[in-house]
């Protein structure tokens, strides 16, 4: 497949950005949409250019750290992550548009990089329970109705990639804040600070982020 590239290049922070035209030539349509970027970036390097600049982890669709707009569409024209779009997906000459998240939440840091930090201060955040328990007990004695446990797996579920928030008119990240609340809220263990912790108050007393869900 050889396809037409409009990809986002930006050098830092602080520099504006802009789309450029490059080249994908050679692209084997059964590779990963990382993979493709991973062949440009060997071409690009053999030419002595500078290699795009994009964020990735696992590559099987568990972490998320692929977060690519690709068309205009978080992630691209596939319900999985950017990691696991195939370039099947697309015609061969086809000129494909990849910029970065485009949210408040995700500062660009370098061409397709965004900083991701405020999403990992809320997973780290989220989870802490000031209450003085003893050693942990075992999970089997604590009786959580089915219901609840079914919910709270279900929230519990997202991986955090900021899709959802990259897709909102709005960029409103309590979409993804709302999802690690209720994960919490449906278990006991997180039932004694619920209100504060979605009110925003302090949830970890070496923490300096506050939840801000209304803000």
């Amino acid at each position: 497949m050889n396809l037409k590239l409009k990809v986002w290049r930006q050098k830092n922070r602080r520099s504006p950005g802009h789309l450029v035209d490059i080249d994908a030539n050679g692209i084997p349509a059964d590779a990963s949409f990382l993979e493709m970027l991973d062949i440009v970036n060997d071409q690009l390097t053999k030419k002595g250019e500078e290699p795009i600049a994009f964020d990735h982890d696992c590559r099987e669709g568990i972490c998320g750290t692929c977060a690519l707009t690709i068309n205009g569409i978080p992630h691209g024209p596939s319900e999985t992550t950017t990691c696991q779009l195939y370039m099947r997906k697309f015609k061969d000459g086809e000129t494909i548009f990849i910029e970065p998240f485009r949210a408040r939440a995700f500062p660009v840091i370098r061409d397709l990089c965004v900083d991701r930090a405020s999403f990992d201060r809320i997973q780290q955040a989220g989870g802490f329970i000031t209450a003085r328990a003893g050693s942990a007990v075992d999970g089997n004695t604590i009786l959580v109705p089915k219901e609840n446990a079914d919910r709270a797996m279900e929230a519990a579920a997202c991986i955090g990639c900021g899709a959802c928030v990259a897709a909102c008119p709005n960029g409103s990240a309590m979409l993804f804040v709302g999802a690690k609340v209720t994960h919490l809220a449906e278990l006991p263990q997180g039932q004694p600070e619920r209100m504060r912790r979605v009110l925003g108050k302090e949830c970890h007393p070496t923490c300096r982020y506050r939840w801000a869900p209304y803000h």
